[in-house]
């Protein structure tokens, strides 16, 4: 098995990276030799798993599109990936259109149902569900948004046929693929899967456990869905069968049954939306609006740090850390408060990245010592609206793209929790994307901005980003899983390629290091036990962890193409 592993001595000053003895998210890390970036001289994709970055080079090689090739990795990746994404869930994509010289953002995340209580998520006594209480049934389901954005897209980018793309995932759900052994882990560790009996069918044997590593595992439930999609189109999910069956699932779960009808699946609208571009140093950085939060939360960080020499600091640096979790501690104190679905609420966007405002919070930090907790600022036009934390946890999937002339796609997709509500329909599994809303409506007497409303869009972190030099031509492509940790591992990726000149596959591979504005956490078995004294001492509380990233990223460089896959997960990067 290829290994990669990665070291982050802080004490001494040395970064050596490399890839993971084992692709499931118990491994360790190791130092050992740096591992070389993926080369291309046309076009590359990187993905989440090796068939679906071989179907999206199958749909390149063919002329397709970079919105051709996304289309259709994520549609293997429903089949191959199915904790982590599909088409039951939501996306946000992130395209650049070579020729226009523009980038476009679309939101396929996912909508609460007409009938949804605000309170859907508390007790009686009005105090927080349990997480895995509210995730498992029907109430956590929101509207499925992949396949109408999807459509949207490749409406505008698209150059094969829409029924070529759905080609790579029906002949692999129809012949089968191998089980990995990250695959068979997670299916074993998961407690909640059986809840569906068609999961229960799909994922386990007849004595109760799950499939063994190599198993070849077929699907011809979604072989069939996917088929009649490619025919008919997305309004195929969204009307008839397919979405009668969905609703069904949903409000006839055997727990926690939803309010979901015919009507929200057939009146979904995914987005086309203006993207979000910021400058760091000398790079036009692009990535997506609300209703995610993770775009507005990277833009500020840049512009925090824009004052702060990070490359000559190095990414050894205890102080260069001590500095990006600070920043990490004042954007995460204004997204709780201020960052949601820009379309129910007044999110103050232009105030968040008005550089005034962003040069007064950097002020707060201090070089030499932590702040603590951060407070949210008062950006103009702030709205009264309190604090709203949620549970997001590390699932969802990210890829990349470039193709033969030049066009980009970035983009990450998740049906949120892995294996989403645990409900299995027809092959895919629904999303549970609507427990990233607040649980509770209000706090300190005002209303929550991310709180639950008929038709909302829950609030996300996925923070999918186009980078360009300063002559305007297309850098870097990256993105990541993750949680609300997305936002802290995309960052370490800019910064690492743009401050510290790694290439793309060091970049995804170094180590994880993020402050959600409380401890600053550090990935576990890496040897950073320096770096946490260090940062300690400036009055950090730390927290050594497991953090599972899965970013993947594509830098451009004299025309060429390099390309990288997050180790800690069963990606690769290839082109030609």
């Amino acid at each position: 098995m290829k290994r990669i592993l990665i070291l982050l001595a802080a004490a001494i000053g040395l970064l050596a990276l490399a890839t993971c003895s084992d692709p499931a998210p118990e491994a360790h890390y190791y130092g050992g030799p740096p591992a070389a970036p993926a080369e291309a001289d046309d076009y590359m994709i990187a993905a989440a798993h090796p068939l679906a970055a071989e179907a999206g080079r199958e749909i390149l090689r063919d002329g397709g599109s970079a919105v051709d090739a996304a289309i259709a990795a994520e549609l293997v990746l429903t089949l191959v990936e199915p904790q982590s994404s599909g088409i039951g869930g939501g996306a946000f994509m992130l395209h650049f259109d070579a020729e226009a010289d523009a980038v476009a953002a679309y939101d396929g995340r996912e909508t609460a149902p007409a009938g949804i209580n605000i309170d859907v998520f508390l007790r009686a006594d009005r105090t927080p569900r349990d997480f895995f209480d509210a995730v498992v049934g029907g109430q956590s389901v929101g509207v499925p948004g992949f396949l109408r954005m999807a459509e949207l897209a490749h409406s505008a980018h698209g150059r094969l046929s829409w029924v070529d793309l759905f080609a790579p995932a029906i002949r692999l759900a129809e012949d089968g693929f191998e089980i990995t052994p990250r695959y068979h882990l997670l299916v074993t560790n998961d407690p909640y899967l059986k809840v569906s009996p068609q999961a229960a069918r799909y994922f386990y044997d007849a004595s109760g456990a799950a499939h063994p590593v190599g198993t070849k595992q077929r699907n011809p439930a979604l072989a069939e869905t996917l088929r009649i999609i490619a025919r008919d189109g997305a309004t195929a999910f969204y009307e008839g069968p397919i979405a009668n069956d969905i609703v069904a699932a949903v409000r006839m779960a055997p727990r926690n049954p939803g309010t979901l009808s015919r009507a929200d699946m057939a009146n979904y609208q995914a987005k086309a939306r203006e993207a979000l571009c910021g400058t760091y140093r000398a790079n036009r950085v692009c990535t997506m609006p609300p209703p995610t939060s993770g775009g507005v939360a990277l833009l500020q960080m840049l512009a925090t740090l824009e004052g702060f020499d990070l490359a000559a600091l190095g990414p050894a640096s205890p102080d260069a850390w001590h500095l990006i979790a600070e920043a990490g501690r004042l954007a995460f104190a204004d997204r709780n408060r201020y960052l949601a679905d820009a379309d129910f609420v007044a999110v103050p966007v232009a105030g968040l990245l008005d550089p005034a405002y962003l040069a007064d919070r950097a002020r707060l930090i201090d070089p030499t010592a932590s702040m603590g907790v951060a407070v949210a600022g008062t950006p103009a036009a702030a709205p009264p609206v309190s604090d709203g934390a949620t549970a997001e946890t590390p699932s969802t999937t990210h890829l990349v793209v470039v193709d033969g002339d030049g066009n980009a796609v970035s983009m990450t997709a998740s049906i949120e929790n892995a294996y989403g509500a645990r409900q299995m329909v027809r092959g895919f599994l629904l999303n549970n994307q609507l427990t990233d809303f607040s649980f509770g409506p209000g706090r300190d007497g005002a209303l929550v901005a991310n709180r639950v409303a008929p038709g909302k869009r829950p609030r996300s972190s996925m923070t999918p980003v186009l980078g360009f030099d300063g002559d305007g031509e297309l850098a870097f492509a990256t993105g990541s899983p993750g949680g609300s940790r997305i936002i802290g591992y995309v960052l370490k990726s800019v910064i690492a390629m743009v401050d510290w000149g790694l290439d793309p596959q060091r970049a995804v591979a170094a180590a994880n290091i993020v402050n959600r504005n409380g401890a600053t956490e550090l990935e576990a078995g890496i040897g950073l036990e320096a770096l946490a004294a260090a940062l300690e001492a400036r009055g950090h509380e730390t927290i050594t962890r497991k953090m599972i990233s899965g970013l993947h990223a594509i830098r451009v460089r004299d025309g060429d193409l390099e390309g990288g896959a997050d180790p800690r997960r069963e990606g690769i990067a290839i082109g030609d």
